[in-house]
């Protein structure tokens, strides 16, 4: 099966479901990454795709795509929707996560709205959560206990982000670790990754 991640910002896609693509990835399905900007607002824009770039191999992703929107000024329009089309068609994933749509940051929320047009005819389609994600109610979990630590290198990989959460004190490796225990707790294992489905076909 082929899988497909989108996020806004590089290590958006690895917060939010960076495990549960390593567990794809390791039983053999064929995992694809959009990112829409390098991240520019946060940093330097050519340091923050190598580290995309590095992250990605650790994921053993068949392909990155790194698309050029600017940092803080990606809209919902009829552009974007096409361009997201576009991948899916050069993709056909069977499965897509995304960013969910209640987020503080208006990039997150803007591809989110736009990914729910593209992708009105794909039947698996489910939103991630990230630091700044609002109101998130999961109905869906995928254990990561197994796969946690190397979650956790694919977001070191990031390293001129690792400090940057705008929480005093506080890491993207401690607020992952604590997401991931939370979300744990709730879906009854050590860590797990939680999401919520605009689709979700179980097909038996």
């Amino acid at each position: 099966m082929n899988v497909l991640a989108i996020g806004a910002h590089p290590d958006d896609i690895e917060f939010g479901c960076g495990g549960t693509l390593l567990k794809y990835s390791e039983k053999g399905h064929k995992v694809y990454m959009l990112v829409l900007s390098k991240g520019g607002k946060g940093g330097d824009p050519d340091v923050r795709q190598k580290e995309q770039e590095d992250s990605a191999r650790i994921l053993k992703a068949e392909k990155l795509f790194l698309s050029d929107y600017v940092d803080t000024e990606i809209v919902q329009s009829q552009k974007l929707i096409t361009e997201i089309e576009g991948f899916l068609q050069e993709v056909k994933p069977g499965f897509i996560f995304v960013q969910y749509f209640n987020d503080t940051h208006q990039d997150h929320r803007n591809l989110s709205e736009s990914t729910i047009s593209a992708t009105r005819y794909i039947q698996n389609v489910l939103f991630y959560e990230g630091p700044t994600t609002q109101n998130f109610t999961p109905n869906v979990f995928v254990d990561i206990t197994k796969v946690f630590e190397k979650k956790l290198e694919c977001l070191n990989a990031h390293v001129s982000q690792v400090s940057k959460t705008n929480i005093e004190g506080l890491s993207i490796i401690e607020a992952a670790k604590s997401a991931a225990h939370f979300r744990g707790i709730q879906g009854r294992v050590s860590f797990a990754e939680a999401f919520h489905s605009l689709r979700l076909f179980i097909n038996i």
